[in-house]
C-alpha cells in the first residue's frame, strides 16, 4: 500500500476526520505537506536529549487535540508556519545534525508522519545517524505508530489526564486516558527500555506530565498508572510550567498558575511512588519567555 494515499481519506490520529488532504486540511489543521513553524536547537529540553548543544527541535504546525491552555497556541491552533517539501525535509533533519544536534526531536508530528518518513528516508541515505526523538500529546492511533515504529528511538509522549471529564473540557477529547494509555504500552513495546550513550538517550521512553491548577489527584492516579505498568524502566518528567494562555480565562479554575504546593505534593507523591528515574522543573520555568517566537528559523533554505 502507498502510504501517501492514505491523506485521501485520513484516519491518522483518534479524530478518523476522514478529510482529503490533498484537497484541504483536516481537523488537525495538515495538509499534503508538512507545516513547520521552527528548527532550532533547545537547549532547555530534559539533559538525556538535550546533551551540551541542545535537542534538534522540529515543530511542526496544527495539532489534533487543540487543548485550552496551549502555549503553542499560535502554531498548534493557528496553523502559522511554512510548507515544506519532503526534501526539504530531509535536508532540515540533516541540518540539525550538522549543527551538533544531540538528538533529532519531532515536536506534535503525528499529522505529518508520512512526509516525516520519507524525509527520514532522504536524509539516511545522506549519513543522517541522530536519535529521533518523537514528541508527542500521546493522542496516538496504534495503526499510526506502525508506520513510524522503524523510524523513531525515543518516544517522548505526554500523559495528560486520568479523568475524562478533564480531558474533554480542557481538549475536547473524552477518550484521551483509553487512547493515550494503549499508545503509551505499544510506544514502550517498541522502544523497549533506557539505553544511553555519553549521556544522551539512544532508546526508550519518557513520558511528560504537565501538572494544571486543581487537578493534583488526576496527577497522582497517572503516576499510580504508569508506575504499575513500566515502573523505572522510563523516565518521568514532571512539568510545573503551566502558564495560563490562549483560552485559559473562559475557565476560571485555571486561570492561574500552579501553587508550590500542588506541584510538590505530585513531585513527592511521584518519590513515595516508587520514581527515581525522573526530571523535575525550577518554578521558573512557569513563564511566557519560555515560549519560543515562532519566527520560521530554519525552515527555508535560502
Amino acid at each position: 500500500m502507498d502510504i501517501k494515499s492514505m491523506l485521501k481519506s485520513c484516519s491518522l490520529c483518534p479524530r478518523k476526520c476522514h478529510a482529503d488532504r490533498y484537497k484541504g486540511h483536516g481537523l488537525c489543521g495538515g495538509g499534503q505537506r508538512a507545516r513547520l513553524a521552527l528548527v532550532s536547537l533547545h537547549p532547555w529540553e530534559e539533559p538525556v536529549i538535550a546533551g551540551e548543544k541542545g535537542a534538534g527541535t522540529v515543530f511542526f504546525s496544527g495539532c489534533s487535540l487543540k487543548c485550552v491552555y496551549c502555549q503553542n497556541h499560535e502554531i498548534s491552533h493557528d496553523n502559522r508556519g511554512i510548507e515544506v517539501s519532503e526534501q526539504r525535509l530531509g535536508e532540515i533533519f540533516l541540518e540539525q545534525q550538522a549543527r551538533g544536534a544531540s538528538v533529532l526531536e519531532l515536536v506534535t508530528p503525528s499529522h505529518y508522519i508520512i512526509p516525516i518518513i520519507e524525509g527520514l528516508i532522504f536524509a539516511k541515505k545522506k549519513g543522517f545517524c541522530l536519535p529521533v526523538v518523537y514528541n508527542t500529546s500521546g493522542y496516538e492511533s496504534l495503526s499510526a505508530l506502525e508506520l513510524i515504529k522503524d523510524y523513531v528511538d525515543v518516544f517522548m509522549p505526554d500523559l495528560k489526564y486520568f479523568s475524562p471529564d478533564a480531558s474533554e473540557r480542557y481538549s475536547g477529547a473524552r477518550d484521551y486516558f483509553d487512547v493515550a494509555s494503549e499508545a503509551l504500552r505499544r510506544m514502550f513495546e517498541l522502544a523497549g527500555p533506557l539505553v544511553e550513550k555519553d549521556g544522551i538517550l539512544q532508546r526508550g521512553m519518557i513520558v511528560r506530565h504537565l501538572v494544571l491548577p486543581g487537578l493534583r489527584k488526576d496527577s497522582m492516579k497517572l503516576i499510580d498508572w504508569l508506575w504499575s505498568e513500566f515502573g523505572d524502566d522510563i523516565y518521568l518528567s514532571l512539568m510545573n510550567q503551566y502558564t495560563p494562555m490562549h483560552r485559559s480565562a473562559d475557565y476560571p479554575e485555571i486561570n492561574r498558575r500552579l501553587t508550590t504546593f500542588e506541584y510538590d505534593s505530585v513531585v513527592n507523591y511521584a518519590y513515595d511512588a516508587g520514581f527515581r528515574k525522573s526530571f523535575i522543573q525550577d518554578r521558573r520555568a512557569a513563564s511566557e519567555e519560555y515560549v519560543p517566537d515562532w519566527t520560521g528559523d530554519g525552515v527555508e533554505n535560502y
